[in-house]
């Protein structure tokens, strides 16, 4: 595990010495602050209902920020012929494309922290549950985590950091709108739709403050076979 850690500790240092990690992590953070201001402090809401707007409204600056802080993370070698040196080196492909997760997940994780002082707010001028935040925080790390994932992959799968950006946003697209496409069919395929569906079903007991078992094995299913996929792309472009 020491080469993971590696490569997770040399992704972190490119993320302080370019300012992509903070103009994301600031740009994710007015998005929540306007959502939350608008549409949780304007309204005549209930404290339990602005809590659940705001885990709501905070799934969009987090799967945008999953997908932009991924696109680098293969794409960047590629192009830079870095990715040669990391192939030639004595590490597995499993190792790379973990390190690189987890330098994600990181600031995922740092972004996701800076948003505390919104639901606090709540918390000082209204009641609700700490357990309700706590939960509704977790889905947000799950949701991130697998957004990372699939930006993960496009980055395997791309030359640039563009194309591996458009590619993750239509993967990342199409999973969240299978919900709509579940209404337009009938049982039971409308239940595999909606059940595959990135957000919608999946996120709301999240949202409401429930832990559900099976809500949170489809984010770690999905975060394992986005990463899995992308060292299955690591390894046929190895053998090329």
């Amino acid at each position: 595990m020491n080469q993971v850690f590696l490569i997770a500790r040399r992704e972190l240092f490119a993320y302080l010495r370019s300012p992509l990690g903070a103009v994301i992590i600031a740009g994710a953070l007015l998005m929540d602050g306007l959502l939350f201001y608008v549409q949780g402090l304007t309204e005549k809401l209930v404290s339990a209902e602005v809590l659940q707007r705001f885990i709501y409204n905070a799934t969009a600056a987090t799967m945008i920020c999953g997908l932009l802080l991924s696109m680098r993370l293969l794409a960047e070698e590629r192009q830079t012929k870095t990715l040669v040196l990391l192939n030639t080196s004595p590490l597995k492909d499993w190792q790379i494309v973990l390190g690189k997760y987890i330098s994600a997940m990181i600031v995922m994780c740092v972004l996701t922290a800076c948003t505390a002082y919104l639901p606090a707010l709540i918390l000082v001028n209204g009641k609700v549950s700490l357990g309700h935040v706590l939960v509704g925080y977790s889905g947000l790390l799950l949701l991130g985590s697998a957004s990372v994932a699939i930006g993960l992959f496009g980055s395997a799968l791309a030359a640039s950091q563009i194309v591996a950006a458009i590619i993750s946003a239509i993967i990342l697209g199409s999973l969240l709108l299978l919900w709509m496409a579940a209404k337009a069919v009938d049982p039971p395929l409308n239940r595999f739709l909606s059940a595959l569906a990135l957000h919608h079903d999946n996120f709301r007991p999240f949202m409401l403050g429930r832990l559900e078992l099976g809500s949170i094995a489809y984010y770690v299913a999905m975060t394992y076979l986005f990463l899995l996929a992308s060292i299955k792309v690591l390894e046929a472009r190895r053998w090329r």
